[in-house]
């Protein structure tokens, strides 16, 4: 298993790395067909954000969907030891689910995710009014004003899949919502975490009543 490290407006020393890959040596116990592990370590220069100042973004490459987490800490240790604990426990939910799942009908492959959570930015295209991205995978940020607040913009691709699955990529990537698009309705949808093991659906009939007009 290949472990990567990247940094962003900051260094990694020799030591951190070997830290990374020490941390991250039990993924392989969580998920077997582990073929990457994404790092990536971002230091934010805002002195508002000096409690957070250190972020550390971690995702799982293997066979079907991609498992993410990311924390953030005054220390960057700190914050690698909050997204592993993160990272762990989400592969040990997607290994359980996979047990539970055990002798029936193998389902179809999953897309990979759409995320609304923060990913690592392939071009640092900043801009100070919230203009939508039109590029796939290309993130957008606009600060607001001198205040602190970020408004990040991504477009992803994808493809429309149920709301079982949707909830299993909710729980993979730990966002209490996830974005989709109804396999069966075509509606746009997002799936949300009411408490406990109960959860919302929330469907936009409009647009999907637009959806289908076009394809016809």
């Amino acid at each position: 298993m290949e472990i990567v490290v990247v940094s962003r407006h900051t260094e990694v020393p020799e030591r951190f790395r070997q830290h990374v890959e020490d941390k991250l040596s039990k993924v392989g116990q969580f998920s077997p067909y582990a073929q990457r592990v994404d790092v990536e370590v971002t230091h934010e220069n805002n002195p508002r954000l000096a409690d957070r100042s250190e972020r550390v973004e971690l995702t799982v490459r293997a066979k079907g969907p991609v498992v993410r987490a990311e924390a953030s800490a005054p220390d960057r240790y700190a914050a690698l030891d909050l997204a592993a604990g993160k990272l762990f426990e989400r592969l040990r939910r997607a290994r359980d689910r996979r047990k539970s799942h055990h002798g029936r009908a193998e389902a179809p492959p999953v897309p990979e995710p759409v995320e609304l959570a923060p990913e690592p930015v392939e071009d640092d295209e900043i801009s100070m009014t919230p203009t939508p991205p039109t590029e796939t995978g290309v993130a957008v940020e606009a600060q607001l004003g001198d205040s602190p607040v970020v408004i990040r913009q991504k477009v992803h691709d994808t493809d429309p899949m149920t709301v079982d699955q949707a909830l299993a990529e909710m729980e993979l990537v730990g966002h209490p919502f996830y974005l989709f698009v109804d396999a069966e309705t075509k509606q746009p949808c997002v799936v949300y975490n009411r408490r406990g093991w109960t959860y919302g659906v929330i469907r936009l009939n409009y647009e999907a009543e637009a959806l289908m007009h076009a394809t016809a």
